[in-house]
This record gives C-alpha cells, sequence and structure tokens, in this order.
C-alpha cells in the first residue's frame, strides 16, 4: 500500500463521499448531509489520504483548553485493516492546538481495542454521565 498522508486541511475532505460513509455506519444512521455540514464545521477535522484520494475521516469537539471529544473516526470499508484509523487518532492527539487538553472522551460500540492503545479506558469510575435525548425538530431556511 501508498504511504497514508494525514491532512488537517479541510478543502481537501470529500464531503459527499465521507458524509455518505458516516450515514452507513452505525452511528450515522438517521443523519442528514446538513447535519454532517454543521458538525465539520464546528469540529477540527482530519481526512487520511492514499495518493490523493481520501480513504478516512476523524474529528474532535474542544474547547481546545481542557476538553476534547473524538467523533466520527471512520475508514473506507475497502481500506480498513492497514493502521489508517490509527493514524487518525494519533494525528488528533498529537495536533499542537490540543497539547493542553487533558480530558479526551469518545463513544465506540466496537473498536475499544483501537482507543486501548492510545489510553482510552472505558469509564466506570462512577463520574462520568450522559444526557441521550431525541434531536429537535429543526426549520428548514
Amino acid at each position: 500500500m501508498a504511504e497514508v498522508e494525514i491532512s488537517f486541511d479541510v478543502s481537501r475532505i470529500d464531503f459527499d463521499k465521507t458524509s455518505d460513509v458516516i450515514k452507513a455506519s452505525y452511528w450515522g444512521e438517521g443523519r442528514t448531509d446538513d447535519i454532517h455540514r454543521r458538525a465539520f464545521a464546528n469540529s477540527l477535522c482530519v481526512g487520511a489520504f492514499v495518493d490523493d484520494e481520501q480513504v478516512g475521516f476523524a474529528r474532535v469537539v474542544s474547547d481546545f483548553a481542557c476538553f476534547a471529544y473524538v467523533a466520527d473516526v471512520i475508514v473506507w470499508p475497502e481500506r480498513r485493516g492497514l493502521g489508517i484509523g490509527k493514524k487518525l487518532i494519533r494525528a488528533l492527539l498529537d495536533h499542537p492546538e490540543l497539547a493542553t487538553v487533558t480530558g479526551f472522551s469518545l463513544r465506540t460500540s466496537d473498536a475499544h481495542s483501537l482507543y486501548e492503545q492510545f489510553g482510552f479506558v472505558t469509564s466506570t469510575d462512577g463520574m462520568y454521565m450522559r444526557l441521550a435525548r431525541q434531536p429537535a425538530a429543526r426549520e428548514q431556511t
């Protein structure tokens, strides 16, 4: 396989392909392109590329000081198992704008072993709380 290039240049992100791949995932079901546009615009996004073709994506929602939430880490199905997800996570954790962040969090139902390699642990400390709710209807503008 050719070298994997990691880039934070959002102009290189293939929005349509990224949105489609996420919508096909177990966590992206029910999302729309509009939701992804707003989510990506309010996140630090990173893409993985092989020969200038995008093959993966991830993003972080953060205050860029103390807290960061890792989201939408995804590798295109035909490129999985090649270490691309690891490169995306490493790039996010090493990003200079996140250097002072001490609290990273995420949710996963199937990739625990990936994140454990970077020091993530399943929260059982009795402090982590979560509110899950249905999204409010939004008027189209």
